[in-house]
């Protein structure tokens, strides 16, 4: 497999959980072991599109019994004798080696995995994909004073939580994050909505920048209506201590 991979640095590496359990999209070439009918091939595709029964292959990083995973949408680019080219956008944990098993299966001639080409992984896509070349490139450009070229290839760590519910917080409420706090409403200086009781959430001081990860207590709706009480709890803090002070505030 190729294609886009986040690659973390320094403290952001801290990130890379959150981008785990991040959606992916794939582009597959698939090869069927005999020719079938076009009509049938989509018919099949929209069969395990939803939610679909995987059991994971034998060599995998997860154990061996069946879940269920979320296929987002699926779009067949090519069609060419017995290969079929398609793109797929799927739950994180998704094998689409095994997808495409199974789909083989199911149309009853069996089928391969020629190819894979990872596109996406959470926010990040395969129109920012930098190789080392470029990076070393980039590095070469910023001795020379020139920021543009590294600012473009290694990006904030708030780029990794932009798939995130947000909420944005009040300046004397940063600190006590810092320290580790659970965020309580009154704090809450606005959010984004659909958030859903157990969600990973990204917290961001009112200039845009993360402070903590931490999982919602209940839902957006119920946040805009509360005056007192926990909302999230802090999982993860990124920002340093002492950075919003009272002093500072003031």
């Amino acid at each position: 497999m190729t294609g886009v991979l986040p690659i973390a640095l320094d403290r952001a590496t801290r990130i890379v959980q959150v981008l785990l359990s991040a959606g992916k999209e794939y582009v597959c070439l698939m090869h069927l072991h005999k020719e079938i009918n076009e009509e049938k091939i989509r018919e099949a595709f929209e069969k395990f599109s939803g939610e679909i029964k995987q059991l994971p292959p034998i060599r995998s990083a997860v154990k061996r019994q069946e879940r269920k995973r979320k296929i987002y949408y699926i779009k067949v680019l090519e069609i060419e004798g017995q290969n079929v080219l398609f793109k797929i956008g799927c739950q994180a944990g998704t094998y689409v080696r095994k997808y495409v098993f199974d789909l083989g299966k199911f149309l009853g001639c069996g089928a391969h995995m020629q190819q894979l080409v990872r596109t996406k992984a959470g926010p990040f896509n395969d129109q920012e994909m930098y190789t080392l070349h470029d990076l070393k490139d980039a590095y070469e450009f910023w001795r020379e004073s020139n920021e543009q070229f590294i600012r473009k290839t290694i990006k904030p760590f708030e780029k990794a939580t932009e798939h995130l519910g947000k909420i944005w917080v009040l300046d004397s409420t940063v600190d006590p994050l810092c320290h580790g706090a659970d965020l309580y409403a009154v704090g809450i200086g606005k959010l984004t909505t659909n958030i859903k009781k157990d969600d990973t959430l990204a917290i961001y001081t009112l200039k845009d920048e993360l402070i903590c990860i931490g999982t919602a207590i209940t839902d957006s709706e119920t946040m805009l209506k509360m005056e007192k009480g926990e909302a999230v709890k802090t999982t993860k803090v990124f920002m340093d201590r002492g950075k919003y002070t009272l002093k500072d505030i003031r």
